[in-house]
């Protein structure tokens, strides 16, 4: 009988090594087709529907809503189109099968090994069937085990090192040629190695363990021997159930939620930041009359096409950062050749703007790609679209994780200001308060105007006072003189 090919969690982009699966879209015994959707699962990122590359029966579904697969793991097991027929062909299993008849379930069997070669070009990140790139995807009939445990899969060493081969064609963010498998980014995250600042020993600067091992910092052997205990009790668990008193307060506890998905991505990058950025905040107070007016006045001409408030941010936002590109910049470590470690700053030609998105998965920081690029109409549209595809969990790693300058809209929550954290490994992160009216000195007369709050907190490694406070002045003049600011850009 054809053995199940076993399609294991590909790789969904971004450095993500593992998954939660929220729910199955199929069942064992279900006949399914290249690219069907098979299962939903949940990244720190986005909600994700996994397509299968194989076609047939529906063997073994390996994992339980709820539980959290790492990647490279079995995912589902099919059973190919058309094996059931070649098996009943086959009088016994050392004989020669006898040729299968022209059948319906054998036309769909060629269809499936057609699909197989020329591969249906639909892509997960990390993931998906050639088409047209010239390049064949490996499949692999697993072992299967004897007598109760017949539907369990089980991966010689041999299988696991292909499997790692395959998880290799993983891109590196932001480096075109430097490939690496989830084995070796788990390895640079749990050492704090940054993977973008690596040069690849392998083909086509393909990134390896040794690479990574090479950037790790040997701990002293006295200070490993004290430290090696703490983690297994450090990852203890507590108790999963409700009740039972808290040892700390002495009081009831009623209720325990588990920190995964988007909320364990945010306190592990927020913490991050805060152990690894020397931050400083500068603020201001703006007054924003000309540019609600100016807003008002164009809603006033085109009410449907008229930009937000944030777009027009935005757009000042971004022609700052080319005036002070220093803030548009991210930190990486290097190594050299006596083996230590150092640092630099590298810049970008262009501008990956992100913005805080609330939604009920939590936070969310979509970028807008080559923001610098887009007119103000262009960054509402755009702002619009990601706010809308992070809140229904459709985006994409991509779209959430390639930011270069976060822009902070805090005044939705009514609140005029905060120091917010910058969002790792950016190195700086504006902040706009709510507008209110305010008593402001114009023309040496009181009036009451339209007031604001930025707040910029910046990576003090790669630029000084001096430079933040000329981008934040730069914005601020720009909302108080929209029009001419807008006539230079």
């Amino acid at each position: 009988m054809s053995e199940p090919k076993v399609f294991l969690l590909p790789d969904l982009g971004e450095g993500l090594t593992e998954a939660e699966l929220v729910n199955w879209l199929v069942a064992v015994g279900d006949e399914i087709r290249v690219d069907q959707p098979i299962a939903e699962v949940e990244t720190a990122k986005s909600m994700v529907e996994v397509p299968s590359p194989y076609a047939g029966t529906v063997a073994v579904l390996h994992g339980e809503p709820g539980q959290t697969l790492d990647v490279g793991k079995p995912l589902i097991s099919v059973t190919p189109v058309g094996a059931a027929e070649s098996t009943s062909a086959s009088p016994s299993a050392g004989g020669a099968p006898a040729a299968a008849p022209s059948s319906p379930a054998a036309e769909a069997a060629e269809t499936y090994r057609e699909e197989e070669k020329a591969g249906s070009g639909n892509v997960l990140i990390g993931y998906g069937t050639p088409g047209g790139h010239g390049v064949a995807r490996r499949t692999r009939a697993p072992k299967r085990a004897s007598g109760a445990d017949a539907g369990a899969v089980q991966v010689s060493e041999a299988e696991k090192a292909a499997d790692e081969l395959i998880l290799m064609r993983t891109r590196v963010p932001g480096k075109l040629g430097a490939v690496i498998s989830p084995l070796v980014r788990r390895m640079a995250r749990d050492h704090g190695v940054d993977l973008g600042g690596l040069q690849g020993s392998g083909t086509s600067g393909m990134i390896m363990r040794r690479d990574v091992e090479a950037a790790i910092k040997p701990e002293p052997a006295a200070s490993q021997a004290v430290t090696a205990p703490q983690p297994a009790a450090a990852s203890a668990p507590e108790p999963s159930s409700a009740g039972g008193t808290d040892s700390r307060t002495g009081l009831g506890i009623t209720g325990r939620t588990p920190v995964r998905g988007v909320r364990k991505a945010v306190a592990a990058n927020m913490s991050r930041s805060r152990s690894e950025i020397p931050e400083a905040t500068v603020w201001v107070d703006v007054d924003a009359t000309a540019l609600v007016e100016l807003r008002a006045g164009l809603k006033k001409s085109d009410p449907h096409h008229t930009p937000g408030l944030l777009a027009f941010i935005a757009r000042f936002v971004t022609a700052g950062l080319r005036k002070y590109p220093e803030l548009n910049t991210r930190i990486v470590t290097t190594g050299d050749a006596d083996g230590g470690t150092g640092q630099e700053i590298v810049a970008f030609d262009g501008v990956n703007l992100g913005f805080a998105a609330q939604t009920d998965r939590g936070l969310m920081v979509p970028s807008v790609r080559n923001a610098d690029k887009l007119s103000a109409r262009e960054l509402d549209a755009e702002i619009r679209r990601l706010t809308a595809v992070v809140r229904e969990g459709k985006a994409t790693p991509a779209e959430l994780g390639r930011g270069t300058f976060t822009l902070n809209n805090y005044g939705v929550f009514g609140v005029d200001g905060s120091a917010a954290i910058i969002n790792h490994p950016e190195v700086g992160i504006l902040g706009v308060g709510r507008i209110i009216d305010k008593p402001w000195v114009v023309n040496g007369e009181l009036a009451v105007r339209k007031v604001t709050e930025l707040t910029l907190t910046f990576d003090h490694r790669v630029c000084d006072g001096g430079t933040a406070g000329g981008f934040l002045r730069y914005v601020a003049d720009a909302i108080e003189n929209p029009g001419s600011v807008l006539a230079d850009l």
